[in-house]
């Protein structure tokens, strides 16, 4: 039986008086990349922030059978590694230190970095083909640029869980694909990924595919099954096909 790496009874969220999670109950599996889609204003967002413990919720949230409020901060920051939209950092940080502060959490207070952290920090700017800009000013980059430090920085942790709003975020098709290769990698090594996409094609590589409308989890299911098509162009309007190509899957806007 595969290990759960996340688990939510009737988790709840609330903006102001409105609730826009509804209820959420999920088992996510261990060692398997799980895609969050659905339409603008499904809750998609706000359901990652849950499940990191970033937003105010009701209802329980378990990572690895552990309630989260067993955890401390420390254990939380070195199990569970965030990217969200439109991170900010400062613009006179070098890219090296942006990235370093994804190891924040392994080091002592005060302590400078360690072989270790250097380390990690390097394989992380490699994987992500960002080392060369090392020393140059975070705000010297473009955009696409910008957001592969930002990666470099959320892979740093080396975390057990990845959790990412929107990463391939101002990235041109061919950095998407190391981003999709990036990701395999993490679960090969039994990483756990659970990543919020626009980009339905890519978001059909993963092993599931979690489908949202309007505050609620509407399907969960592998990627390549019929039943998550159909709930995928559901929630969209039947506006998209979903098409086999080239020995994979791809959506396409119904014209």
């Amino acid at each position: 039986m595969s290990r759960t790496a996340l688990r939510t009874e009737d988790l709840r969220v609330k903006m102001g008086p409105c609730e826009v999670l509804h209820g959420i109950h999920l088992n996510l599996p261990a060692g398997r990349w799980t895609s969050i889609v659905g339409p603008n204003g499904a809750g998609k967002s706000t359901l990652l922030k849950g499940l990191a413990g970033l937003w105010p919720s009701t209802g329980q949230v378990w990572l690895n059978e552990r309630p989260w409020p067993e955890w401390s901060a420390r254990q939380r920051a070195q199990c569970v590694s965030w990217l969200g939209q439109n991170e900010s950092a400062a613009d006179d940080l070098r890219v090296h230190d942006v990235v370093m502060l994804g190891r924040l959490p392994h080091q002592a207070w005060l302590a400078p970095p360690s072989p270790a952290d250097h380390a990690a920090v390097e394989r992380a700017l490699r994987t992500t083909q960002a080392w060369e800009w090392r020393e140059r000013p975070l705000g010297q980059l473009s955009g696409g640029e910008r957001q592969r430090v930002l990666l470099a920085r959320a892979l740093a942790v080396e975390a057990e869980l990845l959790l990412m709003d929107e990463p391939l975020a101002n990235l041109d098709p061919p950095h998407q694909v190391d981003w999709l290769h990036t990701v395999r990698a993490l679960v090969a090594q039994g990483r756990t990924v659970v990543s919020v996409l626009h980009e339905l094609s890519l978001a059909l590589q993963a092993d599931d595919v979690l489908v949202m409308d309007r505050g609620h989890v509407t399907h969960v299911g592998p990627s390549g099954d019929p039943s998550t098509h159909a709930a995928i162009t559901g929630v969209f309007g039947q506006r998209i096909a979903i098409l086999p190509l080239a020995g994979q899957w791809v959506a396409v806007p119904r014209l």
